[in-house]
């Protein structure tokens, strides 16, 4: 038996899956003034609520699927939900995970300058 997923990048399982999960591809159309693809990130806990991640950390946007407009209630007018890919695997603020990857709400997403 061989192992197939040795085979195939980790960004292409990670796609099929949530294509598979959404019933739907996923959008590949950037839009502008979203941040770019391998942006270097921190994602950051909100000030008024415990939440949403336990700890703060660094990630990079992730190219798997273009930013979407953010449709929740409680959206900021024009944010957009973003795919990154964290450092290490992180826990949400409920304790579910470690996550390596999330959509995550453009509020929640600094930009980290590069390393020197």
């Amino acid at each position: 038996m061989t192992d197939k997923s040795a085979s195939v990048p980790t960004d292409v399982d990670d796609r099929q899956a949530m294509e598979r999960i959404l019933g739907r591809p996923l959008n590949q159309t950037w839009a502008t003034g979203a941040l770019a693809p391998d942006t270097r990130v921190k994602v950051v806990r909100d000030p008024v609520w415990d939440g949403p991640w336990k700890f703060e950390f660094l990630g990079t946007i992730d190219d798997m699927g273009a930013p979407q407009p953010n449709e929740h209630a409680q959206a900021l007018s024009d944010e957009f939900l973003y795919w990154v890919t964290f450092d290490t695997p992180q826990y949400d603020s409920n304790g579910d995970g470690p996550y390596r990857k999330a959509q995550v709400w453009g509020r929640y997403l600094r930009t980290e300058p590069e390393p020197a």
